[in-house]
């Protein structure tokens, strides 16, 4: 399998249920719907898998088997590895073949960082997923929420509570941040593309440098 044919299986990081639906930690969720729609995959719940899942068909040239299959795990974030290993133990997938899409602090808002394997850097589900699949030489996207504190304008009423870690993932977009959230989305969008189509070193080499302007 050519590097740019090798991922089967995408997954976004997030907690289930509608107290969490527009939350900083939810933004893989809100990725993998955006592919959904995109490429026109219909999501429903899936037992086996103990999420979101959804299959589609694309062109030979982003799938090699014209499937690419979307999981969103609803396990909650701290066990979503449960999730990720039983889709890939059923389709006999590769790790390798799997991208996460997940929130880090570490970066700002309007930023990403795709890499092609690492540690958890401190994500929960990060640790749940290495920990089930056994390995972290998987591919991941990162999309930056900040740590909060640099607050603009009407946003600054917020800044106490964002300096707690918890209520800063846990917590929605400001006002601020959903006006640009859709061109992230779409920023994450292209990322992927870009993998399916040119691989992973060339999407790393046109996509982590760029980054969308708060």
């Amino acid at each position: 399998m050519s590097e740019t044919q090798s991922i089967s299986l995408i997954v976004g990081l997030g907690n289930p249920g509608a107290e969490y639906e527009r939350t900083r930690h939810n933004i893989g969720f809100m990725a993998i719907d955006r592919l959904a729609t995109s490429w026109s995959i219909s999501l429903g719940k899936e037992k086996r898998f103990y999420g979101i899942f959804g299959e589609g068909r694309l062109s030979s040239r982003l799938a090699s088997s014209g499937k690419i299959r979307l999981l969103k795990p609803t396990t909650y974030m701290n066990v979503s590895g449960q999730s990720v290993r039983a889709c890939a133990d059923w389709f006999k997938g590769n790790p390798a073949n799997i991208l996460v899409i997940y929130d880090d602090m570490d970066l700002p808002l309007g930023k990403l960082r795709l890499r092609p394997s690492g540690s958890a850097g401190g994500h929960n589900g990060m640790k749940s997923i290495i920990s089930h699949l056994g390995t972290q030489n998987f591919p991941r996207l990162r999309l930056g929420i900040g740590r909060g504190g640099k607050l603009h304008g009407d946003e600054a009423i917020a800044s106490k509570a964002n300096q707690n870690v918890t209520n800063h993932v846990l917590g929605g977009f400001s006002s601020t941040e959903t006006k640009i959230l859709s061109e992230i989305l779409d920023l994450a969008e292209s990322t992927v593309t870009s993998i399916l189509l040119d691989g992973l070193e060339k999407a790393m080499s046109l996509y982590n440098s760029r980054s969308i302007d708060v």
